[in-house]
């Protein structure tokens, strides 16, 4: 029966030679120099014939391999799939049958082989079965390693957060990886077949067509920025990089990869512009500084004129209005301070809610009857570390261009809340540290502003009120505030559509203090006391001395920390109070300070500065605790604080 034929046998089959004798003049020119193996095989298997090939796919001789049964070099295992293959090949003669099986090597290994048999026991022509088979062991490793490979490079494409694509040569889209969805919202597929530039803003059109002619210049790998569009509408920015693919010198498509930088520009944005406030705000520190100087020398003079003129004196009103004028103008210096961080601050822990509402009467006379005032608090609102009335002014600023931008009325709204920003908010505003905030949001309904003007903004002297209405002081007194309070202030606007200013203040889980009451103005006391005076600036210099004097002091001026040391050498007698500028050319006040203490121990000390405190003992150039008065100062407030500081311990 033929399932009982080509049985596995690793036995000689005894001498069984059926069908024609395989001579060379049948065989040679067709198979001896063939890659693949043929053979010949009888009805139980046995190798009649089998070709010179088979030696380098076996490993073993012709002689070895002739008269063995053809089943007994195959794997074990696939032994099974070989017996049913068989009686399929007896019962279908003439049709060939294709497997792949693992035979077995001399060298004890086996191989895949790919096999095809075709069943010619009843040809008298041929009389066997012919078999013919190729070693396909590497090519399936090398199939699979490019498998594996291209898996591998699919992994990495889909896996990176980065837009990998690939065009066409004329410019369509044949290939996009998921990071495409991730950064636009489209899936990928919506986009193959259509133009590259289908998807770039049309006002960057141009960009993208100069990435692929650069390409195709030959430059290496290009890289442009430009806007992409977004299934929301809106557009990202992105920094694209492309290369041509060439064969044979003809271009077949062009690669690319794209990274969404929208938040690194806006980042290095926030940096810009931080350290260009950071920079405008040390010019305004030293144009106060000097103003006040000069402040201090007019109202200084203006103080003393008033002393000496009669109560019914005509030139009293002359006198008033210079001492108004410049008390206006230093209100304008303390404004600079305030943008540069220098002002002097008494923070004190604040129930801003407390605050908004004790300032509704004010609010409501400052924005006038055409304007809605609104606020909306929130009653479980945290506590903050500020000084109230530098929060006062903060409001009233913000509420005056508030209504300054709502010149037909409109309404302003007031709006506090608690808020926790974590770092994916800090992600998108570098300059924020993450933590428990309370926010304050000034909103009004006015004609808004452009990205131009909000970039200026909170600049100093940058308004974009008429000439004569507005210093271009008030924004920028806001900003220097909230920075200085170690808080933080966003503006966010379109033209048309108001404005909104939203404070973030650290939050602080303290009681609130209680305003203590003013202390009561008394006359400054007269001294006797001898007071070594060093100040670089002659008005300055002029007014202290002037004012000390009329009080009962002796004044000892010197233009230099160097003069004041010779004053004090010549003065035999006890000098009883050094009061020096901080700053002075060739010797700081601190320096003169150390080396006349270090001669005369009672000595007491008081600084003078045009800068605040808080900037001199950022700066080192003075201890906290030390005995400080800032100019612009009066006179009287000059003779009460050295009076103070004689009398001290």
């Amino acid at each position: 029966m033929p399932g009982k034929r080509l049985k596995a046998s690793a036995h000689r089959s005894p001498g069984r030679r059926s069908g024609p004798q395989a001579g060379p003049e049948l065989f040679h020119a067709l198979v001896e120099h063939s890659s693949d193996a043929v053979a010949l095989l009888d009805e139980t298997g046995a190798i009649t014939y089998v070709s010179q090939a088979a030696t380098r796919l076996l490993g073993y001789g012709v002689p070895e391999l002739t008269g063995t049964n053809a089943l007994g070099f195959l794997h074990p295992d696939d032994l099974a799939l070989t017996e049913r293959l068989c009686r399929q090949l007896l019962d279908q003669p003439g049709t060939p049958i294709r497997t792949e099986l693992r035979a077995r090597h001399k060298d004890g290994s086996y191989h895949l082989v790919e096999a095809v048999a075709v069943n010619r026991l009843d040809d008298p022509a041929v009389g066997a079965v012919v078999a013919n088979w190729r070693d396909i062991t590497e090519r399936l490793r090398a199939e699979q390693a490019l498998r594996n490979s291209e898996q591998s490079y699919r992994s990495l494409v889909d896996g990176v957060r980065d837009v990998i694509f690939a065009l066409s040569p004329g410019g369509e889209v044949t290939s996009l990886n998921p990071a495409f969805e991730e950064m636009t919202g489209f899936p990928p597929a919506e986009w193959v077949g259509r133009p590259f530039e289908a998807f770039v803003h049309p006002d960057d059109v141009p960009l993208a067509l100069d990435l692929f002619g650069r390409v195709l210049q030959g430059e290496p790998r290009p890289t442009i920025q430009f806007r992409i569009l977004t299934r929301a509408g809106t557009y990202r920015v992105a920094e694209f990089s492309a290369t041509a693919q060439l064969r044979d010198g003809r271009l077949t498509g062009i690669l690319g990869i794209g990274r969404d930088v929208t938040e690194r520009l806006g980042l290095e944005q926030q940096l810009r512009q931080a350290q260009k406030m950071e920079a405008v705000g040390r010019l305004a520190g030293g144009i106060a500084h000097d103003f006040n100087n000069i402040l201090t020398a007019i109202t200084g003079h203006a103080d003393l004129l008033l002393e000496d003129l009669g109560h019914h004196d005509p030139r009293r009103a002359d006198v008033d209005e210079i001492r108004r004028s410049a008390e206006r103008a230093a209100g304008l210096t303390r404004q600079l301070l305030a943008f540069s961080r220098q002002q002097v601050l008494q923070p004190k822990v604040v129930d801003l809610n407390a605050l908004v509402l004790d300032m509704d009467k004010l609010l409501r006379r400052l924005i006038g009857e055409d304007v809605e005032l609104a606020t909306v608090l929130d009653p479980t609102l945290g506590r903050v570390t500020a000084d109230p009335g530098q929060l006062e002014q903060v409001i009233v600023n913000l509420a005056v261009n508030a209504r300054d931008a709502m010149p037909q009325g409109g309404k302003l709204t007031l709006e506090t809340r608690n808020i926790d920003l974590d770092s994916s908010y800090t992600l998108e505003h570098s300059l924020v540290k993450p933590g428990p905030y309370v926010q304050l949001t000034v909103s009004d309904s006015g004609i808004g502003m452009d990205e131009e003007t909000q970039a200026h903004a909170f600049e100093p002297f940058f308004t974009t009120k008429p000439r004569g209405q507005g210093t271009g002081l008030g924004l920028a007194m806001v900003y220097g505030t909230v920075k200085q309070s170690g808080g933080f202030i966003w503006v966010y606007s379109e033209p048309g559509r108001g404005a909104t200013f939203k404070i973030y203040l650290p939050r602080v889980d303290a009681p609130v203090e209680s305003a203590a009451p003013p202390a009561p103005v008394e006359r400054p006391p007269r001294g006797s006391e001898t007071v070594l005076l060093a100040e670089d600036e002659p008005a300055v210099r002029a007014i202290a001395r002037q004012a000390l004097e009329r009080q009962g002091y002796t004044v000892l001026a010197a233009p230099s920390g160097a003069d004041a040391l010779a004053l004090a050498a010549q003065h035999g007698a006890t000098i009883h109070l050094l009061l020096t500028d901080v700053v002075m050319p060739g010797m700081s006040g601190r320096d003169l300070a150390d080396r006349l203490t270090a001669q005369r121990p009672g000595i007491r000390v008081l600084y003078i500065s045009g800068y605040t405190d808080n900037a001199i003992v950022r700066h080192g150039m003075l201890e906290p605790g030390l005995a400080y008065l800032q100019k612009p100062f009066r006179p009287d407030a000059l003779v009460r604080k050295v009076r103070e500081v004689l009398d001290a311990g």
